[in-house]
Formats: structure tokens, sequence, C-alpha cells
């Protein structure tokens, strides 16, 4: 049994506990791992015995080499009308779908003569534990990021712009090899290294601020993200390496927490507690990491928020960080696998801090 047939296997069992007789999925990450097709407009029907793929014209032939172990169809019309015709031939009478879909479409579901019923998460969970070749398609994505930083990373000093080395690393990715980038790159220095999620600007990068920088690249439409804390010579560094220190250490403790059964809570209460015991607790808040694969930002959430036990396979961002208003912060992203008792790290950089402008790298911050 290959990998699309496994997972459509675990659909099926799925469609069982859930209660519904098919399930009607449009997501096209989520059409992507059942299917393969990598093409821009498709839905899926999946029955307890069969499954059905359809696409529009323009991917005739795109479907027809990407996608096994479906009965193929062409939309024609309008998608409600070719579903609808669909559902009545197999007798569907309990229809799930995707907690994702629109409003609209939703609306739409209900004037069909079936019981629409939400299946919050179904494909997520699945795919939150990525089989070989997932992890070797995210190491490549890795990979391509890594390269193309160290292309730039030569260009970061006092008096460029954020947005200059935010297009710049773009560019790079592209030249790795990326098909897309993953998120809107961010490139923020001094103050605005406060703001987790800060858009690069025209500021100038000066001398003593610290530059964050969160990228990721692609391969095979899988994703990788990362991000590293530059400091500019040039300040007072005594405080900010203390901030780094701490900010590495709490990644180390995270870090640590990982192993196959662990929960997501405790992975992310060992990185907050450094920063709390060090009286940054306040300063500290968002989520220590996420899971990637198809998309960015997916299931599991290493959170206080969430609690969801890991299992080997799954892939996800180790990221504390210190913001601290008007001053700057601090963030240092890796991406893990877990394996059976420990953490296997897919990010290479280097975590020590790094004095750009000066001749020497800080140990451990």
């Amino acid at each position: 049994m290959n990998g699309i047939e496994a997972r459509q296997k675990a659909v099926r069992k799925a469609l069982k506990t859930k209660g519904v007789d098919a399930l009607f999925l449009s997501s096209l990450n989520n059409i992507r791992y059942l299917t393969g097709f990598t093409g821009s407009s498709a839905f899926v029907l999946m029955t307890r015995d069969r499954g059905f793929f359809f696409t529009d014209f323009r991917y005739q032939e795109q479907a027809a080499a990407e996608v096994s172990h479906y009965e193929i169809g062409i939309e024609k019309g309008k998608r409600t009308d070719v579903l609808r015709t669909l559902l009545k031939k197999l007798g569907v009478k309990r229809l799930g779908f995707e907690t994702s879909l629109s409003f609209d479409f939703y609306s739409a579901l209900k004037r069909l003569p079936v019981e629409p019923l939400p299946v919050k998460d179904l494909v997520e969970e699945l795919r939150k534990r990525k089989d070989d070749r997932e992890i070797v398609a995210i190491r490549q994505a890795v990979e391509r990021a890594e390269r193309a930083f160290l292309s730039v990373k030569p260009r970061i000093r006092a008096g460029v712009r954020e947005r200059e080395i935010a297009l710049r690393l773009d560019e790079h990715l592209k030249k790795e090899g990326c098909r897309t980038i993953p998120f809107d790159i961010i490139v923020a220095s001094g103050g605005n290294a406060a703001m987790p999620h800060a858009k690069p600007t025209d500021k100038k990068i000066e001398k003593g601020d610290f530059v964050i920088i969160d990228w990721g690249g692609e391969a095979e439409g899988y994703c990788s993200d990362m991000t590293r804390t530059l400091l500019m010579a040039g300040g007072s560094p005594s405080g900010q390496t203390g901030i780094y220190a701490i900010v590495n250490e709490a990644r180390e403790a995270a870090l640590r927490a990982v192993r196959a059964g662990a929960m997501t809570r405790d992975i992310d209460r060992a990185a907050r507690e450094v920063i709390r015991r060090a009286g940054y607790g306040e300063y500290f808040g968002h989520g220590t990491g996420h899971g990637v694969g198809l998309d960015v930002h997916e299931n599991p959430r290493v959170s206080l928020l969430r609690n969801e036990r890991v299992a080997p396979g799954t892939v996800f961002t180790i990221e504390p960080g210190i913001y601290l208003p008007g001053l700057g912060g601090v963030r240092i992203e890796d991406m893990v696998v877990v394996r059976k008792d420990t953490a296997e790290l897919l990010t290479t950089l280097g975590r020590d801090l790094e004095v750009i402008g000066a001749a020497r790298t800080i140990e451990g911050g």
C-alpha cells in the first residue's frame, strides 16, 4: 500500500467514527496530501469505499498525471451543482465538511439535500506525523532557506534598510529553487524588533541594533521556518547579550523536553520558565512553536493554550523570544523532528550571538 492509499484508508476509517457518509474537501493542501495534486482548483469527495477528485478543464492533463486511486472528473458549471448530482447518485445523507470552509459555501451546502456536518481537523491530524518522504522535503526546504540566508548575510550592515534585506532574501530563496515563499519575510531592527511579526520598513539598520530575521523556504510544497537574531556592533552590548543568552537557554530547555510522548504544554513551559525566572515573563507573549509541513503554521501548537501529545515524525518549531518595547527583541527559531527519545534538529545555522561588524561571536550569548 503506497502513501496515498494509506492516507485514504485512514480518512475512511475516521468517517465511521465521525458518523458521516462522505467528506467534502476543498482545502488545497489537504487535497494535495490525499491525492498528490499540485494545482490551484479542485475538490475531493471521499465516501467509506470510494474517492472522487474533481478539477476544472485547465488541470485535466495535470490531474491525470498526478492523481491516482481516485475517480477523476472535470467540473462543468457551478461546484454546488456538480456536488448535488454526485451526492444524489451516491445516496449521501450526512456530509462532513472542513471547518475552514467559507460561510458562503457552507450556506450553499445547506441548500443541498444532505445534512452538512462540520468535521474539524480530520486530515490535519493525519498531517501532523510526517513520513520519511515528507521529512526529506522539509529538510530540503531548510537547506534552501539556510543557503539563501548565508548568501545575503554579508550585506547585513549598518545603513542598509530592512526592506532591502528582505527583498534580497526573497530573491535568493527563489534562486535556491523555492517555487513559493511560505510567508512574508520579517526583517526588524532596533525598536521594530520588539514586534514579533513586524513588517520590513525603510528604516536603516543602526549600530547597536538587534536585527531579527524570520524567513522560510519551500521544497515539493513543504515549508521551513526559522529565525536568527543578529547584533550590530557599536552599541553597549552588555544588557543585550544577557537577553540573548536567556532566550538561547529557553530554546535549549524546550529542546531537552522534546521526545515521543511529550506534551506540547510541557515543552512550552520548559522554555517559558527560563524566561520567567529571568524576570522577562511578561515579554514573551506567543507560543513556543508550531507544526510545519504543507502549511507553515499547522498542528501541533506548542503553547500553554493547547496540550497535544507529540509522536515520532512530528515536525515543529521551537522559537522563544523576548520583546522589549522601544528597545528591541530577540527570537531564535529552530525546526525539529521528534524521535523516540529526543528532538532531531533540522536547522543547522549557529545559535551563538553574532555581532555584525565585530571580530568575534559571543558564545552562548
